[in-house]
């Protein structure tokens, strides 16, 4: 499944879900967490369960609340019948989280949804980022930047140019890590300067970079900006296809020069990414 954009919407906001379609976007986020007051939560599942019924053919996940509040079994009761194609899974701790959300998908009778894990909102969960490999369902690792401050009482996670500052910027390559131990998709987190295009073009482009393949978005104006930063440009497609026709041209080789540098099999399996990814 390719995921290079997720686009968060507001489970209480019909409006914005209608506009969203329009966005671009390769997924949707209809959320009932954050996003959502208490009051109306009960009014964000409606809403939410009635545009998955209208909106078969887009690919909508929904961000429920995390398992130990008394919402998500709400949520999950009210969602499930409608079809999701995935479940953002937020506060997650480790795999064991993610098979008990498997495992509450199943006895309410959907056998499809996949899951995407917010996978360091928590102190405990930056601790199980390892775990994740063999989880039911699971389809990608993505993090949070907002959470994990406020648990461990720190002021922000980020420096005066953008950056994080280093606790976070290890809790970001840790979640890059375990989705790769996984053999899930990592998907980076939001931009929260929604106005700033620039600013987020550089921000996924080293994302992309740093081996994420997509990223979470708050805005529809954010999602061109990112599908094209993590769409292989046509000179990446070339350097790809000249890489493994030269590996194919010399199986037994173990290294090679291509355009006057040297190419090795891990080369190989970067030109195999890129054209997958395309």
């Amino acid at each position: 499944m390719r995921l290079r954009s997720l686009l968060f919407v507001p489970g209480d906001r019909p409006d914005r879900m209608e506009k969203a379609l329009g966005a671009g976007a390769d997924a949707l986020i209809l959320d009932l967490e954050d996003a959502v007051a208490p009051q109306n939560k009960q009014v964000a599942r409606h809403e939410v369960a009635h545009f998955l019924n209208q909106h078969n053919e887009a690919r909508i996940f929904v961000r429920v609340n995390p398992l130990d509040s008394d919402e998500n079994l709400k949520d999950l009761n009210a969602v499930l019948p409608s079809h999701p194609d995935g479940i953002v899974l937020p506060k997650a701790e480790g795999g064991a989280s993610v098979t008990e959300l498997a495992k509450r998908l199943t006895e309410r009778g959907n056998a499809t949804a996949q899951i995407l894990a917010i996978a360091t909102e928590t102190p405990a969960a930056v601790f199980q980022l390892g775990t994740y490999s063999g989880a039911k369902r699971l389809l990608g690792l993505t993090w949070g930047a907002e959470d994990l401050p406020a648990a461990v009482g720190a002021a922000t996670s980020r420096e005066e140019d953008g950056g994080f500052t280093p606790p976070y910027e290890l809790a970001r390559s840790l979640c890059l890590f375990g989705a790769a131990a996984a053999g899930v998709l990592p998907i980076e987190t939001v931009y929260p300067a929604f106005r700033d295009l620039d600013g987020l073009a550089a921000y996924a482009a080293r994302a992309r970079r740093d081996g994420f393949l997509g990223m979470m978005a708050i805005h529809p104006a954010q999602v061109p900006v990112i599908n094209e930063a993590f769409t292989p440009s046509e000179a990446e497609l070339a350097h790809a296809r000249a890489v493994i026709a030269a590996f194919e041209g010399s199986p037994g080789a173990g290294a090679l020069s291509l355009d006057g540098k040297m190419i090795d099999r891990p080369h190989l399996v970067q030109a195999q990414r890129i054209l997958a990814q395309a």
